[in-house]
């Protein structure tokens, strides 16, 4: 629209053409003006309704826009978190391994250590065992021995009961050289 020129309803019904001798039929043109003035009503009207509705439609853009400027700064926001945590869940990862590696192998040197020590501890178990052994068949010889040397010796006279005791039978011992009755 031209700024500089503006016609209103009431600027074509305030209008006046003139009066000349030769000129239009007045009531036409008057009719003609009234039907003018209620079309640039209506176009006004219609103008301003669609002015309206183009600034309503304005701010719905300026509010998408700034919808989709926070949607795109959120979406940017969260890739960059989700990076991050993908990162950090990475560095987690690989410390936790490096723990369990490491407690693993302390466990397993624990395990291996303690393999070495029963080792020891087993061979030395065996030593006990066989110096266990030699002096028990050196004992048990030595009392084989000592039970080969009594049967050699003969057994010494046993003395007969003092008067008045009495000796069952079964118990009886035969004086020196001779056997017990039976």
């Amino acid at each position: 629209m031209d700024e500089t020129f503006h016609l209103t309803p009431l600027d074509v019904r305030r209008y006046d053409f003139g009066r000349t001798l030769r000129g239009y039929d007045p009531e036409r043109v008057e009719q003609f003006r009234q039907q003018v003035a209620e079309e640039l009503e209506r176009l006004t009207r219609q103008t301003q309704e669609l002015e309206a509705k183009a600034k309503g439609f304005h701010e719905q853009l300026r509010a998408f826009r700034e919808r989709d400027k926070a949607l795109n700064d959120a979406l940017v926001s969260a890739q960059q978190l989700r990076g991050e945590i993908r990162e950090q869940s990475e560095r987690e990862a690989q410390l936790i391994l490096r723990e369990a590696r490491g407690e693993a192998e302390k466990y397993l040197e624990g395990s291996r250590n303690e393999i070495r020590h029963l080792h020891a501890h087993i061979a030395e178990l065996e030593r006990s065992r066989r110096n266990y052994l030699a002096q028990l068949r050196v004992m048990a010889e030595r009392q084989l021995a000592d039970i080969s040397a009594a049967e050699q010796v003969p057994a010494p006279p046993v003395p007969a009961p003092p008067p008045g005791i009495v000796v069952p039978p079964e118990v009886r011992v035969a004086p020196a050289g001779r056997a017990a009755e039976e």
